[in-house]
């Protein structure tokens, strides 16, 4: 096979990028997503223009990414590809996943676990993506779940929410683990050297909540943790901003990031309505126009893209499946940024602290 456009392939039994001392910052999965790999392939060139110094093994179909990288000559400058076989269906089951051997998102994963790449991002299965985390990145000793971490709006900033669907049911130990991770992402995803964290309830009362909040709480007051614990938050104090990091169950949290993404909706539907009642109101809008243009950018779902497995022995991010390719590059940005800030060795070192680095505990609640 010969390189073409800058790209550099692997031959016949050959493994150029296994053979580098320096891996690869990022492995990608070409073909997952609802518009791959035309989106990805998009997107990763914004990412060349951003990021000029990475470099990203790019996995998938080999004669279709070979050809398409002809049109993306940035991205080629940066990229090895390597053959996969097969992608991954966005409604196959993660049990169905997991039996084929040669997927695109199998090699990444394959690639992050060997060393040969410091993170993986797909915008392919969520479902088949978790499980093949944490079957082959695998958790970090001491993490007994890894969560999903993502960030949101709100009015005083940027706010990290974990976990977003990961871990349906919680316990006490899981929700101290979310906050660590949480902590550690809030410092490299939005340079925060001493993020605050809040624990989701339904109401801020020390007496409200289950007895699994009350324990989380009561562990993080006690803890290396307790500057930085602001207590209990409700569901209206994560679009306030009170808190850098809103901890909660994956029940929750999925809940709660659903239901704030159909109000924004909402929102904008009822604004649209109402400029358009009549020529007074359209008049009104060509006024406004700028101020909601503004707001649209401050809320951009593109600009938010990018959900990070946090826990894992790797750095792991999950594009949204329809993503464009600016929100394609938001999540790869997410993954350089917690590989360019050590985001595990933080973690790391935490657990260390609480005394919880080693083999973790296994939660007694089943998922």
């Amino acid at each position: 096979m010969t390189e073409a456009s800058g790209v550099r392939a692997e031959g016949e039994g050959s493994r150029q990028a296994a053979q580098s001392s320096v891996p690869f910052t990022l492995a990608v999965d070409a073909m997952g997503g609802d518009k791959a790999p035309e989106i990805v392939l998009a997107g990763l060139e914004m990412t060349a223009i951003r990021h000029p110094d990475i470099r990203v093994l790019l996995i998938g179909d080999e004669t279709v990414l070979n050809a398409a990288l002809r049109t993306h000559p940035k991205l080629a400058a940066i990229c090895t590809v390597r053959h996969a076989p097969e992608s991954i269906p966005m409604e196959m089951k993660p049990t169905a996943a997991l039996r084929l051997r040669g997927s695109s998102m199998r090699v990444a994963m394959e690639a992050v676990a060997s060393g040969e790449a410091r993170g993986v991002v797909s915008a392919g299965n969520s479902g088949a993506m978790l499980a093949l985390a944490k079957i082959i990145v695998k958790a970090l000793p001491g993490i007994s779940r890894p969560a999903m971490a993502a960030v949101q709006p709100s009015a005083r900033g940027d706010v990290v929410m974990l976990d977003l669907g990961a871990n349906i049911v919680c316990d006490a130990r899981n929700l101290v683990e979310f906050a660590i991770m949480g902590e550690a992402f809030a410092q490299a995803a939005l340079s925060l050297k001493a993020p605050s964290i809040g624990l989701l309830n339904v109401g801020s009362e020390e007496l409200k909540g289950d007895e699994r909040l009350k324990q989380a709480a009561e562990r993080l007051r006690d803890s290396v943790l307790a500057d930085r614990f602001h207590g209990f938050v409700e569901g209206h104090d994560i679009t306030a901003g009170v808190t850098d990091v809103v901890v909660t169950d994956g029940f929750t949290g999925n809940v709660a990031l659903k239901t704030g993404e159909g109000a924004l909706k909402l929102a904008f539907g009822l604004l649209g309505h109402v400029f358009r009642t009549n020529w007074l109101t359209k008049l009104g809008y060509l006024l406004v126009r700028p101020g909601l243009r503004r707001m649209r950018e401050w809320i951009d779902p593109s600009r938010y893209n990018g959900a990070l497995f946090v826990g894992l022995n790797g750095i792991v991010v999950k594009s949204h499946g329809g993503a464009d390719a600016e929100g394609f590059a938001s999540a790869v940005d997410v993954a350089i940024d917690a590989v360019e800030n050590n985001l595990n060795d933080k973690i790391r070192h935490r657990l260390e602290q609480l005394g919880m680095l080693g083999q973790p505990v296994e939660s007694k609640e089943q998922e």
